[in-house]
């Protein structure tokens, strides 16, 4: 009986009738933005280019007109540039006011979350790094495109030690391996405490196993939290190689939450790729980030940017030195140390100072082209280390050319000349296109 059941269903699924019932797939649609001076990402000068993008993808870039079928959009972009989507290389995107750190987990804070998503892909920012948040579910809703906001690679739990910067729990309260229950920061998801080499490789893979891209690590002191004082050095050299391993296992790389040059150096002699913060690196230490082919990734940081309890200010001011980010980005320049850029912003608000804020400070440092491009291109870069965990490695992003992701932003006038200009995305902004969907447009 069961054999004539799927006999009879495979005549079905055959028959001419079914087939002809079957509607065509319809076209992809077709985006045509003409005439406007395009920054392609790489650091190429300006020039005056016609951009076509059908689906998801560019599929045209030229200096002479390009064909577009009937009912195509066509957008005038004469005298604006255009340039790739700009992208985050530090970000929390579970990190909104109202919204407890652990994580979503009540509807009203989906809201929070799903709306700091969409806010942040009109801010102009295509594409972040999460690092460090239980934000798998946010992440393919939006790859679904069930609810607007940009691309994402996550890292999943940050991996801490015991009074290191991921562990949250109260002084007074046991850890699981000493008897106590798991923290809700642990049980959400936010951060996993581990303490030796088993125990590091399990959390470590356990990231993998949720759809982490690359893993993070708190590899130092930090700011935010209570029981590890800035210079103090976390995880010892075997169990970074550990979590190292298992994520070069995976086919990807490990990132570091580090502040001071001994904690960097651990870092690198474990073969960490990607330094964040590295805000008191040396001399010495830029070198040796250069002779490893690791990246600092920096945060820009100025007073304000985040809400901090006096106690976190002094911490934060011990962790950026008298120079502040300036020193360690001005030492990764004159080293050849590549540099991502990233924003670390939490208890995010409407109102609050965003990364559109904060990337122009780079040009204290970078030219304007060159700071354009570390935040699309130079980001991507760093982004596509992640190897197959890459979600997005069909095709280059961070970039405009023939073959790439369509995350486009139609900027008004030139922000190679005013860098500024990103500061105030809801008027200079005229158009974000991500993933060949048009989010805004004020060009009609």
């Amino acid at each position: 009986m069961e054999l004539s059941r799927r006999t009879a269903l495979r005549g079905l699924l055959a028959s001419p009738l079914l087939g002809a019932a079957r509607a065509p797939d319809p076209a992809p649609p077709t985006l045509l933005i003409k005439g406007a001076w395009l920054f392609d990402g790489t650091g190429s000068p300006r020039a005056a280019r016609n951009v076509r993008i059908t689906g998801n993808r560019i599929d045209a870039v030229s200096a002479g007109d390009i064909a577009v079928p009937a009912g195509a959009t066509v957008i005038d972009g004469a005298g604006q540039t255009l340039m790739p989507g700009l992208t985050d290389a530090h970000w929390h995107m579970a990190a909104v006011k109202g919204v407890p750190w652990v994580g979503p987990e009540d509807p009203v804070s989906v809201a929070l979350v799903f709306k700091d998503a969409e806010r942040q892909l009109l801010r102009g920012f295509t594409t972040v790094r999460d690092t460090a948040g239980s934000i798998f579910g946010i992440r393919d809703a939006i790859e679904r495109g069930i609810m607007p906001g940009p691309r994402c690679y996550p890292s999943g739990a940050a991996i801490s030690q015991t009074s290191g910067h991921g562990d949250f729990d109260p002084a007074d309260e046991l850890p699981p391996t000493l008897g106590g229950a798991p923290s809700r920061y642990r049980r959400m998801g936010m951060t996993a405490v581990a303490n030796g080499v088993p125990e590091v490789l399990a959390a470590a893979r356990q990231q993998f196993k949720r759809g982490a891209t690359q893993v993070k690590i708190m590899a130092g002191g930090g700011v935010t939290s209570d029981f590890d004082p800035i210079d103090t050095l976390q995880f010892t050299p075997e169990e970074l190689r550990a979590i190292v391993q298992a994520a070069s296992d995976w086919g990807t790389y490990a990132c570091a939450h580090v502040y001071t040059a001994a904690g960097v150096r651990r870092c690198l002699e474990a073969g960490v790729v990607s330094i964040e913060h590295g805000h008191l690196i040396d001399d010495a230490t830029a070198a040796l980030m250069a002779e490893k082919g690791a990246w600092l990734s920096t945060q820009p940081f100025e007073t304000g940017d985040n809400v901090l309890s006096p106690a976190q200010l002094e911490k934060a001011h011990e962790s950026l030195g008298d120079a502040g980010w300036r020193s360690s980005v001005g030492l990764a320049k004159k080293h050849g140390v590549p540099v991502a850029f990233g924003t670390d912003l939490f208890a995010r608000t409407a109102e609050s100072r965003t990364e559109n804020a904060m990337l122009p400070r780079l040009g204290a440092i970078f030219s304007n082209a060159e700071v354009l491009r570390i935040a699309t291109s130079g980001n991507c870069a760093l982004f596509a280390r992640s190897g197959k965990r890459n979600p997005y490695r069909a095709a280059p992003l961070g970039v405009v050319k023939e073959g790439a992701w369509a995350d486009l932003l139609l900027v008004r006038g030139n922000p190679l000349d005013d860098l500024p200009l990103l500061e105030d995305p809801a008027r200079n902004l005229l158009l974000i296109v991500k993933d060949g969907v048009v989010h805004k447009n004020l060009l009609g």
